[in-house]
């Protein structure tokens, strides 16, 4: 039977040579062996292949019913989040396109990849043909870039919008700028998995590997790289950003809100923030086990042969691809317009009802607390400098009311011109449409 083999770095396709010689060529014996339970493939006068890594039937069907259900959630549950967004024009502000493209690659990786990745590591035969072992390999990385970079752009926009509320958004062209930008950076980051990939029929079955020229070493450092591309640096960024904004949100206020609806607002800040919170950390957690796997193993070769590292690969696959699906589930449960959202995309369940409330949520908007906020606050400073003229100042004669008068109307029209631009200022910020209040429900 053949042996089963486990990816190369955020696929199950196996490398099957880190020196840089191909699977059967006579330097085969010196092989070191891939990151994942592969073993090397003996010279081409030995047909048969052992498998040190056969599983129970329970078992298969255990990991199988695992696999599957992660598909099934993702894919199902991010295209709800997708049209939830889309259909609904409260929905669509810049936050949740974000949100978009984020579901969007949860679904693709889940759809497209987790299940062929399961089935090769499973039977170490690849069915799919070349095409697809190209795109096997190079997909995936693709689509967590974009995922982790998502979270990383919202990130930044809600530092922006409670640290500096005042500084022009994104405007819906900068966020499609930014959303095809970040697919463009994840096309280049994989492009050497897709560059060489390749199929090789060997006796028995045929193989799906990535042929690294410069062998192991070039390899191990492309890997190191991916990691600290779509893990280590965003995390990094996204930790610096929520800290600031959880200090600033939840240790202090918020500059330029004293409005009476203050508190409101503050409120839905922290929702939000905090829904964001629990997915980067579920990405973090999700996804770590997967990233110490492939580098314990890139220095600890032989770790390759061990009888259960099959089982621990299987677990930190399972671990790493199960982050696509949980996002639906955090949205559901921590904001209550995605809630509504999804009872009317399941309300053909008879045991779920929907309400008029949730009807309302996503087909109107509510007036903007941070509009009153601003509103008020120029009403303040442009009732602060009325001119109050006491008739008992003492002043009788015409001079010197004439001199008060003057010093007066020039300081008046000093602070009307600062007036006038700071009314602009605050005008243009609560007039845009992405500043909606909806962006924190």
């Amino acid at each position: 039977s053949n042996s089963s083999p486990k990816g190369s770095e955020m696929t199950s396709t196996p490398t099957t040579n880190w020196s840089g010689a191909e699977p059967g060529d006579n330097g085969s014996e010196g092989l070191s062996p891939p990151a994942g339970n592969f073993s090397p493939p003996p010279p081409p006068s030995a047909a048969n292949f052992s498998n040190q890594f056969v599983q129970p039937a329970w078992c298969i069907a255990l990991w199988s019913l695992a696999y599957g259900v992660v598909v099934a959630v993702a894919v199902f549950g991010n295209v709800v989040v997708i049209w939830i967004i889309l259909a609904h024009k409260r929905m669509r502000t810049v936050t949740n396109y974000f949100l978009v493209n984020l579901a969007f690659s949860d679904a693709s990786v889940a759809a497209f990849n987790t299940l062929i990745n399961f089935i090769y590591a499973l039977h170490g035969e690849w069915y799919f043909g070349e095409a697809y072992c190209r795109f096997q390999n190079f997909f995936p990385i693709t689509a967590v870039f974009a995922s982790i970079y998502s979270m990383t752009v919202i990130a930044v926009d809600r530092y922006m919008a409670i640290i500096d509320p005042l500084k022009p958004r994104l405007s819906a062209t900068a966020t499609k700028v930014v959303i095809v930008s970040i697919w463009i950076l994840a096309f280049l980051l994989a492009f050497p998995q897709c560059l060489f990939s390749k199929t090789k029929v060997m006796p028995g079955r045929t193989l799906c590997y990535v042929f690294w020229p410069g062998g192991m070493k070039q390899r191990f450092t492309y890997h190191i790289i991916v990691i600290a591309l779509v893990y280590c640096f965003p995390l990094l960024v996204m930790g610096i950003t929520y800290t600031i904004v959880g200090i600033t949100l939840w240790g202090g206020e918020i500059p330029g809100d004293t409005s009476d609806k203050y508190h409101e607002q503050l409120k839905a800040k922290r929702k939000v923030v905090k829904m964001m919170i629990v997915v980067v950390l579920t990405f973090a957690v999700c996804w770590l086990p997967y990233h110490i796997y492939f580098i314990v193993t890139g220095i600890y070769e032989n770790l390759n042969r061990w009888k259960y590292i099959q089982q621990i690969y299987l677990a930190t696959f399972w671990l790493a691809m199960s982050s696509t699906m949980y996002n639906p589930i955090i949205y559901c449960c921590l904001n209550k317009r995605f809630r509504a959202g999804f009872k009317r995309a399941f309300q053909w369940c008879p045991f779920i009802e929907v309400s008029s409330y949730d009807e309302l949520e996503l087909k109107t908007t509510r007036f903007n607390p941070t509009r009153q906020s601003s509103l008020y606050t120029v009403s303040r400073m442009e009732s602060s400098m009325s001119v109050v003229f006491d008739p008992s100042d003492g002043e009788s004669t015409k001079a010197s009311r004439k001199k008060k008068a003057s010093s007066q109307e020039a300081s008046f029209n000093g602070c009307s011109q600062r007036s006038s631009k700071a009314t602009s200022t605050v005008s243009s910020y609560i007039n845009s449409p992405y500043t909606s209040v909806d962006e924190y429900s």
